[in-house]
């Protein structure tokens, strides 16, 4: 049995405010929803549900990090692989909007895993990252 398609469901907080995050910011389209509980997003071919819940109290608390290549990472995040032209379009989406959480810049450079990356938190301050893996067809 295989599948190519992932399910992820995380807290929205608001889930009008996140979900509009999504559509606008993102790109992604809003697919069935339980008005007011919760809603589903098709992530790029994946289903991602938010879930109303009690919004997290901003950006003041300590995340972990891992090092990873040039970047101390946030640990949990999720993300997506993108092709450089969808990543460009997100990546100046969020820069005109609430901004990076940690800024873009290349991982792995010159080897068969050269990606580059930014992280960026929703309303309810999920950590996502957004990569091109350059090596990669995409």
């Amino acid at each position: 049995m295989s599948s190519n398609t992932f399910h992820l469901a995380v807290e929205a907080g608001n889930l009008t405010k996140t979900a509009a995050w999504y559509r606008d910011v993102l790109g992604c389209k809003l697919d069935m929803a339980e008005e007011g509980k919760w809603q589903d997003v098709d992530f790029w071919g994946n289903e991602l549900t938010l879930h109303e819940s009690t919004p997290r109290m901003g950006k003041g608390y300590e995340r972990s990090r891992h090092s990873v290549d040039m970047g101390e990472v946030c640990v949990p995040h999720f993300g997506i692989h993108l092709t450089m032209e969808d990543y460009k379009v997100v990546r100046q989406k969020v820069e005109a909007t609430n901004g990076f959480l940690d800024t873009p810049y290349t991982r792995f450079a010159g080897t068969e895993y050269q990606q580059e990356t930014f992280f960026v938190e929703d309303p309810n301050f999920n950590v996502l990252e957004i990569k091109h893996m350059v090596s990669k067809a995409n």
